[in-house]
């Protein structure tokens, strides 16, 4: 599949920094996320379909839930919900998560080229160090970030902003990569330019007009042309 490539900056600065999301990016999991999130909903009894939970996958619990529940229903049970599906999730579908192919190249290949690399994920902190674990790149990230650490998940930009401190830089230093259109959004409400990869489930339409400059098919594909990408650029 043929990658499509965006203009270079204005300013033709290398980036410093590469932000990367992880749930449908780095790892084969939306579709596990999914399920565990429809099931709990259900069990509170919330009638929603696979497809309707899918396409909410990639916001923090904090964006999700009110997307099903009402403010009443959402004091009533929704912190109880959201715990089930933790539960759920940790017990019957973490084990099942794999990386997508590359993973472990495409970030030392980003580290050769001179960028610090970060993590930024609407997933818990628990589940973000596990990832890492699973992806074979906890010594390959140099800072990691999860829903912990902020107010608000994604699409708010809270997340790149803390990452965009603590690495002292500004937004303009910075690519994100991620999967959905949540990524890009609050990536672009932080000033930082983001890569979309279709390996979470999203279109390229979906992609680009969240504000995505560069659409790969995933992680394989963006290392195969890395040279050509945002990341040198």
């Amino acid at each position: 599949m043929r990658a499509l490539l965006a203009s270079t900056t204005e300013d033709g600065e290398l980036p410093k920094a590469a932000i990367f999301d992880l749930d449908g990016t780095l790892l084969d999991s939306v579709d596990l996320h999914a399920i565990a999130w429809q099931e709990a909903l259900l069990k509170f009894g919330h009638e929603v379909s696979f497809e309707q939970v899918r396409g909410q996958i990639g916001k923090g619990g904090d964006k999700l839930i009110p997307v099903f529940l009402s403010d009443g229903e959402q004091k009533d049970h929704g912190k109880e919900l959201e715990e089930w599906r933790g539960n759920r999730f940790k017990t019957e579908y973490l084990p099942l998560v794999r990386p997508f192919s590359a993973v472990p190249d495409l970030l030392r290949r980003v580290r050769e080229a001179g960028l610090q690399v970060a993590v930024a994920s609407s997933a818990k902190k628990d589940e973000v160090d596990k990832y890492l674990d699973i992806a074979g790149i906890t010594h390959l990230v140099d800072l990691k970030t999860s829903s912990d650490d902020v107010e608000e998940s994604k699409p708010a930009p809270d997340i790149f902003e803390i990452v965009l401190k603590k690495l002292k830089l500004e937004g303009a230093d910075a690519v994100a990569i991620g999967d959905t259109p949540y990524d890009a959004e609050a990536a672009g409400k932080a000033g930082v330019r983001t890569v979309g990869v279709l390996c979470g489930g999203f279109t390229e339409d979906e992609l680009r007009k969240a504000g995505c400059a560069e659409v790969y098919p995933g992680p394989a594909a963006l290392l195969a042309c890395f040279e050509r990408s945002l990341l040198r650029k």
